[in-house]
């Protein structure tokens, strides 16, 4: 059978993983649209691989480019905010959702409001606008399926149970290349540094995020949203081999936990399968190979951002969506050289300290809490 499926962030490290798992079973999808940033070339390279019916560049500059490299095709070309929205209204059976940043939150909620499946790959949409998020999802029936290898693990741990009959949800996290880091060497911690994650592939704004604990922090909300057992049943471990992906324990005694290679294309087969099982071309587990697992208590005064997304969360309301706007500020900062590494979290914490607006109750108040909380963040920036 023949499904249909639209790729919000078709050039990004999920985009491309989903489409070598599409690639492989190529004649059991049909793909309706794909979405990029800015990299109108390879967008249209993949529409015109895989047949898209259109694609969209966020960025309006970059349409030009995108038409004249989709002349002679069969492939729509449209740019702008306007434009992602309508790519993810267009209603296919699968809607993967990968667009970093507050940038996916106007597209995944149109995507939402089809009613469909949506594989949400971008936490931030959870971290912002979780209660406005869940909401609509119930209010027009749609599926939301984790794509996040952590979140992933728990729904797999969680399939055929009763949430009631859980104790705990641990989220692992692998503690990032500066793990092992001192405070005074994490202050001279370099983007190159950060950026280079011992276990997976992915962005630097999302490796920077391992590296600071952020990355844990967000999701620890996004679990929040996703699996509401409360916020005292949720627990952060790390565990550097990135093994085993997340845990339930139930109150019986018993532990379920998700094992697989560090590669997002298991994740991401689990959402387009659900609710059966497909192929990947991932090695299996050699457990003898790997010899052992190990686990830690985080250190939060070497890195803070757990502590702060914890609060966060505990506090509700505005303050998810400040957290997570302050951050991409900062680490966008510090990619630039503008700031230390340590001075990511440290900004966070200032801002969140500042007063909040009312609890967002739709998504436009959602964006206006994301662009208050950046612009006070943009103020705090000094020079590293």
């Amino acid at each position: 059978m023949t499904r249909s499926i639209t790729i919000l962030g078709a050039t990004g490290s999920i985009g491309a993983s989903t489409l070598d798992l599409i690639r492989r079973n190529r004649e059991q999808w049909r793909v309706v649209a794909l979405t990029a940033k800015c990299q109108a070339g390879e967008l249209a390279r993949l529409a015109r691989e895989f047949d898209a019916e259109l694609a969209v560049v966020s960025d309006e500059d970059r349409l030009p480019e995108l038409r004249e490299a989709l002349a002679g095709s069969n492939v729509e070309a449209a740019a702008g905010r306007e434009a992602l929205c309508e790519a993810a209204a267009r209603g296919a059976d699968i809607t993967v959702a990968a667009i970093v940043g507050c940038a996916g939150l106007g597209p995944t909620m149109k995507a939402i409001e089809q009613g469909g499946v949506v594989a949400l790959a971008n936490k931030e949409a959870l971290v912002s606008a979780g209660d406005v998020m869940t909401a609509a999802v119930a209010r027009h029936g749609a599926t939301l399926l984790p794509v996040d290898s952590e979140h992933n693990a728990i729904f797999q741990c969680l399939a055929g149970n009763d949430p009631a009959d859980v104790s705990c949800i641990t989220l692992t996290a692998s503690g990032g290349p500066l793990r092992l880091w001192t405070t005074g060497q994490l202050a001279r911690a370099t983007p190159e540094q950060a950026v280079a994650h011992p276990n997976w592939d992915m962005g630097a704004k999302i490796s920077v995020d391992s590296a600071t604990m952020m990355n844990k922090g967000l999701e620890f909300i996004e679990a929040h949203h996703l699996f509401p057992v409360g916020l005292d049943r949720l627990r952060i471990i790390v565990h550097p081999q990135s093994v085993v992906h997340s845990m339930v324990e139930y109150r019986d005694g018993s532990t379920l936990a998700q094992l697989g290679p560090s590669d997002m294309r298991v994740p991401i087969a689990s959402c387009l399968a659900w609710p059966g099982r497909i192929d990947t071309p991932c090695a299996p587990l050699d457990l003898a190979a790997l010899g052992e697992l190990t686990f830690f208590a985080p250190d939060e005064e070497r890195f803070p951002a757990t502590k702060l997304a914890r609060e966060a969360a505990q506090a509700g309301g505005s303050a998810p969506a400040v957290l997570n706007a302050a951050n991409e500020v900062a680490v966008a900062a510090f990619l630039s050289g503008q700031i230390a590494f340590t001075q990511i979290s440290a900004i966070v914490a200032q801002t969140l300290n500042l007063d909040r607006p009312h609890a967002p109750t739709c998504l436009d108040d959602v964006l206006a809490v994301d662009a208050e909380a950046r612009a006070l963040a943009a103020e705090m920036l000094e020079p590293a």
